[in-house]
């Protein structure tokens, strides 16, 4: 091997694994995220319960403005970190949970709910935002349990297989096609409801106006 050949070969490990190290360290942080994202959610009732014992207006404002804040934060964190499994290379390359793109689509769908209809205000809207955020938690955080983090467990390891990016890429490709099309049908969506409708951020549910108005 020629010194060009070691170099090339230095730097391209270096690279390889520091890609490895960084996406690794995201997917082991993203079930933290994911749980602080579904918690505070859920928290909306407690934060309105103690909204009303505050006395003060400006105490009100100031807690009510950083649970917001936050929640919201987390979530589009949770979001942004989760687009790096759309990406084959490292599906294919890395082993990361299985179920991780439809995790993202739903989060995905859960803030499109939640930026074009008052979540805080329709209980219904909210419910449907909930639920849709549960289940890609659910989708996340089982084959990241079961599968990612139990490789040394050999009674699982049919799960550790099915779940896992690397060992069942006949399933991984499809999942990232199919969550591709989905997030670029929604992101059309957003698009077309804002910009070129004109609409209006924070309404009510067409069908739940609907409803209160028969």
């Amino acid at each position: 091997m020629t010194p060009d050949d070691v170099t090339n070969a230095i730097v391209n490990a270096i690279l390889h694994g520091g890609e490895q190290w960084v996406v690794s360290t995201i997917a082991a942080m993203l079930p933290s995220l994911w749980a602080m994202t579904v918690i505070l959610h859920l928290a909306r009732p407690y934060m309105l319960r103690t909204v009303k014992k505050l006395s003060l207006r400006f105490g009100a404002d100031v807690w009510w403005l950083s649970y917001v804040l936050v929640r919201d934060g987390i979530m589009l964190t949770t979001f942004a970190l989760g687009l790096i499994f759309l990406f084959p290379n490292l599906d294919m390359t890395i082993p990361l949970p299985l179920t991780a793109p439809l995790a993202g689509l739903l989060l995905f769908s859960s803030l499109y709910v939640k930026l074009l209809y008052d979540s805080d205000d329709d209980f219904q809207t909210y419910r449907v935002s909930t639920a849709l955020m549960a289940v890609g938690a659910g989708l996340y955080l089982i084959p990241q349990i079961f599968a990612i983090e139990t490789t040394s467990q050999p009674w699982l390891s049919g799960v550790d297989n099915f779940l896992t990016s690397t060992s069942n890429v006949a399933w991984m490709g499809p999942i990232v096609i199919i969550s591709m099309i989905g997030y670029g049908l929604i992101g059309a969506l957003i698009f077309q409801q804002v910009a070129v409708r004109g609409r209006r951020f924070g309404q009510k549910s067409e069908v739940v106006e609907t409803a209160r108005a028969a």
